[in-house]
């Protein structure tokens, strides 16, 4: 059998809705990732469980995030009607600390204008998954799951 990383690898790659549980089973047993890792830029992408968050970063053209340091970063990044890959202002800037979740210390990135937190854990040297914690933000019940692969630096 294949190992989390591996699954969840595969996860990102279905084209139907995919239980919520069956990421969070998988999520919860990959390994931690220090803040310093995710320094660089990244694009964005989900698997869909039905959280309504997979409709309203669809529709805002959410292509990632950006981190210069661990204290300065931007959130949300979107393509723009061109196509240019932009920082959505009205999302704010996000710093990344280390935040135990579920029992795991590894980097959270947290946004200074709203009420969320992101949870990374290692999936390879170039992805990350993510669990968006929005309890107060859209009504949304349940966890928001997204992958970042890093840019290469001819795309950056």
């Amino acid at each position: 059998m294949s190992g989390p990383e591996e699954q969840f690898i595969q996860l990102t790659k279905a084209t139907d809705l995919v239980p919520e549980s069956t990421v969070e089973n998988v999520y919860n047993q990959l390994k931690p990732v220090p803040p310093s890792f995710l320094i660089g830029k990244w694009n964005g992408g989900d698997i869909d469980t039905g959280h309504i968050g997979h409709k309203l970063l669809k529709e805002m053209k959410w292509a990632g995030k950006d981190f210069r340091s661990v204290d300065d970063g931007d959130p949300i990044m979107v393509h723009d009607a061109e196509g240019n890959r932009v920082w959505k202002e009205d999302w704010g800037h996000c710093s990344l600390r280390e935040v135990v979740y579920r029992g795991v210390t590894s980097t959270a990135m947290i946004y200074d204008q709203k009420p969320i937190f992101d949870h990374f854990r290692y999936v390879s040297d170039d992805m990350v998954a993510g669990a968006m914690d929005t309890p107060k933000l859209f009504g949304a019940k349940g966890t928001y799951y997204f992958y970042l692969t890093r840019r290469s630096s001819s795309s950056l």
